[in-house]
């Protein structure tokens, strides 16, 4: 009989097939959830205990049993079927058959198969040697044929692995670790792995696994809803797509949020995120209880006092008031009273932080259950507690989580419920916006010694991103929202002054130091006069680099610091009554003179290239190698006769070699007396995007050929475009061009936000060129993908361009780089 005329005969059985049952009941909008995933298993049971019914022919000691996620009737749409041919070794031909007899109509239907046939000790002996195979016996479930064998494999399974939990489940743990090394985080990924990534569907599968064992539980509330959820989008992900897969890409979010009924991505990565961290809190609880009873049991008990019918008496340690230390976990006194004390929640977490070790669970939720709230304004040792908590550094984080996980957070900041869980779609950030504001808080933790008011920093790291769940400015929202919160936990009004104003100012150091020209005094007094005092300025200073820290490596780096804090020296000294300093015509360096010399000697570009891999010296501490900080790069001189094309020319030639432009300055050199004529003089800061620097030979050359026209820049780069096509994910935002109010009495300013590509400074010069505009200076930032450039334009006499004019060449900027 061949595989299609097995699949006849079973599907004869059933009116109209198992595959035309499977496609109605996938394609009814009436059932989605638990109930379509159970109504899938059930036809396909049936479907299956046909085929081996027709099969069999009467033969006695086999069974066909589903394990794995098929063992627990889940079946997504496109899931593979996890199946065990059981058999009693009687008649091995009369298996084989029977088991193509089953595994070709599986086949031929297009679904995978994850297959097996094995004797009982077979079954139980590569358990043994394999954890995973372990695993999926533990939900074993009998579809046909022998239910006593069945039953008895089963049974054993479940003494083996009862039997062997203290060697085994240290395995499971190490295999949860691991993949969450390689998978990362599911609460905090952009395009997460449902199954593999931390909190995802694997670790709720091993937490059952550890309840099986009975030598721990996991906390079951919100536990089940969470894997459900889980399973929930991997059923939409899979009707979008058609494709067995468990990632849950950019480019899908927005169909399987449809498919769900839920408004938008965000909201499905809302509702992820909140599922994955329910579940690796709850793994976080259950491998921490693990460790606490295998070591109890490894350890031979010391000689205690014995009480309450022999039982051995705990230690415990006091920690701070109604707080005590027990088994390796903070817990509650037994003198503790959250009913009539508020501030208990709080002294709690900061005890537990300050020690570095984890709150236990049912301390948590007493006082979740028990404590009153908190009066307005808080105590003083409430906000003092605050304080404590969020200066402990990292172990704040897992004592912050559980926190969450009971609620406690949103009870004590209500206005923490619109950032928690809330995604941040820039690859920029590792973190969603609640746990960014954490990160700060742990990273401002390690600038206390800078600052004269620690508390007023590390309040404002909690804070400063808390407007994001607001719509428009989230600086502007959060500034009213940080004043609120700051009189609510007991701040007098000026302490909730400093920290409205470092909560909507905490961009402006990084964004000005990097994209406006620190030698105006417009953008040194416009600093200044935000700022306000020389204390905020040094509160803002560190909650700038803490929340630059805490955002991803993209964020920081020694370039970055060495422009803040140049920025923050300037304006500590208007703040200090020192007038800036207007800009003068610098005199040329020796070296600059040289150059110029030179230039207008050969008619031609000079260059030279000078290392520079330390930030300048400075009050404050710079960035070391361990917060992920780059090399400055090197300094670029360039000196050409003045002519058209500069800028494009010198853009395009970087780009070619592969060279990052993070600053540039142009400015019309005099030369010495008795040479008549001028000289452009480039001053321009470049890296290497990988490897090393080119030889500045090299790029002389090329630049020569740049400006004379034979070098075609545009078609170089379109040619390495086209062998090296980068991979294109989710289509970027357009490019956005605008014109930066008041920013500079000497100039105007362009600020450009794009998608960073290859040649985009090469293509900005060149429409800055066209649009008949002269280029001061240009800041070049880049942060992940992003590309936010400010250009310093005049007309030809130098002077800045009239409003129409300015506005009139941002459009055609704007157009130049959407074509």
């Amino acid at each position: 009989m061949t595989s299609t005329d097995v699949t006849e005969e079973a599907e004869g059985s059933e009116p109209g097939g198992y595959a035309a049952a499977r496609l109605r009941l996938l394609t009814e909008g009436a059932r989605s959830g638990p109930p379509r995933r159970r109504a899938l298993a059930e036809l396909t049971d049936d479907w299956l205990a046909g085929l081996f019914g027709a099969g069999t022919g009467g033969q006695a000691g086999v069974s066909l049993v589903a394990v794995g996620g098929y063992g627990r009737g889940e079946l997504s749409p496109r899931s593979d079927l996890d199946l065990l041919l059981l058999h009693d070794g009687r008649d091995d031909k009369a298996v084989a058959a029977l088991a193509d007899r089953l595994w070709y109509p599986v086949w031929d239907l297009g679904l995978d198969l994850d297959h097996s046939v094995r004797t009982p000790q077979q079954a139980r002996k590569t358990a043994g040697e394999d954890l995973k195979v372990h695993l999926g016996l533990l939900d074993a479930r009998h579809l046909a044929g022998d239910l006593g064998l069945t039953a008895s494999l089963r049974t054993a399974v479940l003494a083996d692995w009862r039997n062997q939990a203290p060697k085994r489940l240290p395995e499971l743990r190490d295999l949860c670790a691991e993949r969450a090394e390689r998978q990362g985080e599911l609460q905090f990924l952009l395009e997460p792995d449902l199954k593999e990534a931390r909190g995802g569907l694997r670790d709720a599968t091993a937490l059952r696994a550890v309840a099986a064992s009975w030598l721990a539980d996991a906390p079951r509330e919100g536990l089940a809803e969470a894997r459900r959820r889980l399973l929930d989008v991997r059923d939409a992900l899979h009707l979008t797509t058609g494709r067995a897969t468990d990632r849950l890409a950019l480019q899908e979010q927005d169909q399987v949020a449809a498919e769900l009924g839920l408004l938008d991505a965000d909201a499905l990565l809302r509702q992820v995120y909140e599922a994955a961290r329910v579940i690796s809190y709850a793994g976080d609880v259950t491998w921490r209880e693990v460790g606490r009873v295998l070591r109890s049991r490894s350890v031979r008990p010391r000689l205690r006092a014995m009480m309450n019918g022999g039982k051995p008496v705990a230690e415990r340690s006091p920690l701070a008031e109604g707080v005590v230390e027990q088994d390796g976990e903070v817990v509650l006194a037994r003198t503790a009273r959250p009913e009539r004390d508020p501030v208990l929640p709080l002294r709690a977490a900061a005890a537990a932080a300050q020690a570095g070790l984890p709150l236990s669970l049912h301390a948590v939720r007493r006082m979740a259950a028990t404590a009153r709230p908190l009066p307005t304004p808080w105590p003083a040792e409430a906000r003092e507690q605050l304080v404590t908590l969020l200066g402990s550094g990292r172990p704040t984080v897992q004592v912050w989580e559980a926190l969450e996980a009971e609620g406690l957070v949103t009870r004590l900041l209500p206005d923490w419920e619109r950032v928690r869980c809330r995604p941040q779609r820039n690859a920029v950030h590792l973190w969603t916006v609640d746990r960014h504001l954490i990160e700060t808080a742990v990273r401002a933790a390690e600038f206390t010694r800078r600052v004269h008011r620690p508390d007023l920093l590390l309040i404002a790291a909690l804070l400063h991103d808390i407007g994001k769940g607001w719509p428009g400015d989230h600086s502007v929202a959060g500034e009213t929202i940080a004043r609120d919160v700051a009189t609510r936990i007991g701040f007098d009004r000026a302490d909730a002054a400093v920290l409205a104003t470092l909560v909507r100012h905490h961009l402006l150091l990084v964004e000005t130091a990097t994209r406006r020209d620190l030698d105006d005094p417009a953008t040194v007094r416009a600093v200044a006069a935000a700022v306000g005092t020389e204390h905020t300025l040094e509160l803002l200073h560190a909650l700038t680099e803490a929340d630059a820290l805490a955002t991803g490596p993209a964020a920081w780096s020694s370039w970055r610091g060495s422009l803040v804090a140049d920025l923050v020296k300037r304006v500590a000294g208007v703040l200090a009554g020192e007038p800036p300093a207007e800009p003068a015509a610098a005199a040329p360096t020796a070296e600059q003179e040289r150059l110029a010399v030179e230039a207008f000697r050969t008619g031609g570009p000079v260059l030279a290239l000078r290392a520079q891999t330390e930030p300048p010296a400075d009050p404050a501490p710079a960035p070391s190698p361990a917060d992920g900080s780059e090399p400055l790069g090197v300094e670029l001189l360039i000196a050409v006769p003045d002519q058209a094309g500069v800028l494009p020319a010198v853009a395009g030639v970087l780009a070619m070699h592969r060279l990052t432009v993070r600053t540039a300055e142009l400015r019309s050199l005099p030369l010495p007396d008795g040479v008549d004529g001028s000289v452009l003089l480039l001053d321009w800061r470049v890296a290497a995007q990988y490897g090393s620097l080119p030889q500045a030979a090299r790029l002389r050359a090329d630049l020569v050929r740049a400006l004379d026209g034979t070098l075609d820049i545009a078609g170089r780069l379109a040619e390495r475009d086209a062998a090296h096509p980068r991979r294109r994910g989710v289509e970027p935002p357009p490019p956005r061009v605008t014109v930066a109010p008041a920013a500079s009495r000497l100039a105007t300013v362009i600020e450009v936000r794009a998608q960073d590509a290859p040649g985009l400074l090469f293509r900005l010069g060149r429409a800055l060129e066209a649009a008949g505009v002269r280029v001061r200076s240009a800041h070049v930032s880049t942060l992940g993908a992003n590309a936010v450039d400010a250009f310093y334009v005049t007309r030809g006499e130098g002077v800045p361009l009239p409003r129409e004019d300015a506005a009139s060449v941002a459009r055609e900027l704007e157009e130049s780089l959407r074509a």
